[in-house]
């Protein structure tokens, strides 16, 4: 079933509990493909993905934030580094990286799967970098956590868009 934009933004929620059933390969490079079509500027798109499945290499990521027992349920993380060596305004570049971590939710929501967006992890963003072996240009900017969902989702709820507007 295709959803409308509208409803997927809507229906999105941050799922915290995970079945173990490991999501397909085809599934995990289909989000990581709508994550690289977000906007960046100059198009020079400054983002570096690394999968993290395997349970022992989960648990250890899961030791650098106060969230881990999300990440150690999840079958997979996906970390998102912003690469400085491509970047050419900081600013915009974390926007960019924000816009991509939108979309990977929004296209896993689209085809049935939960995510989480973690953004504490970053608190020690060093460490992390060094347990993964990643490129010293590689600066982490968020984990998302990706599986089927093993919790009742809930109906979200926001303020009424006047309270928004200037």
């Amino acid at each position: 079933m295709i959803m409308k934009i509208e409803e997927i933004i809507k229906q999105r929620r941050s799922i915290r509990q995970y079945t173990q059933k490991m999501p397909a390969d085809e599934d995990i490079q289909k989000i990581l493909e709508a994550a690289t079509w977000a906007p960046s500027g100059l198009n020079n798109q400054p983002w570096k993905f690394k999968i993290v499945k395997d349970k022992v290499q989960r648990e250890a990521l899961a030791k650098f934030t106060k969230y881990g027992d999300i990440v150690g349920d999840a079958p997979v993380s996906i970390c998102v580094f912003l690469d400085t060596g491509a970047s050419y305004n900081r600013d915009k570049d974390i926007m960019a990286i924000g816009a991509s971590v939108q979309n990977m939710l929004l296209c896993a929501q689209d085809i049935g799967l939960g995510t989480c967006w973690l953004g504490e992890i970053i608190n020690r963003r060093e460490e992390v970098q060094k347990y993964l072996k990643t490129d010293s240009d590689y600066e982490l900017m968020a984990v998302v956590t990706l599986g089927y969902s093993d919790e009742e989702v809930t109906k979200g709820c926001r303020k009424k868009l006047d309270n928004f507007l200037c």
